[in-house]
């Protein structure tokens, strides 16, 4: 509930920046007001929260994770590889030509 977390939060997602969350990251996702329309994992007693926020909360293995534009969610630490893996390939279509790898 730190106004300059959700501050930033906002901003991103506005700016389409690359954005992570896992677990119960979604709760400053949908406090921030940001998810309506997404498609957002997050752990499994969030679901109410995450569809609340107007998202399509995606029902996933907790060893999964889902990517929506500029955001990467998953429902908990096993998804680690998997969320990480997604979240770079978004960080790299982030970066301007001249930078990409």
């Amino acid at each position: 509930l730190d106004s300059a977390v959700l501050d930033a939060v906002s901003h991103f997602m506005s700016e389409n920046k690359p954005v992570a969350a896992i677990c119960h990251g979604a709760q400053i996702l949908t406090a921030a007001k940001v998810i309506e329309g997404r498609t957002v994992s997050a752990y499994p007693a969030c679901r109410p929260e995450v569809e609340l926020a107007g998202a399509t909360y995606a029902d996933i293995s907790v060893d999964a994770a889902v990517t929506d534009g500029n955001l990467v969610t998953a429902p908990a630490w096993p998804a680690h590889p998997v969320w990480l893996a997604q979240f770079h390939r978004v960080l790299n279509a982030a970066q301007p030509d001249s930078l990409a790898a």
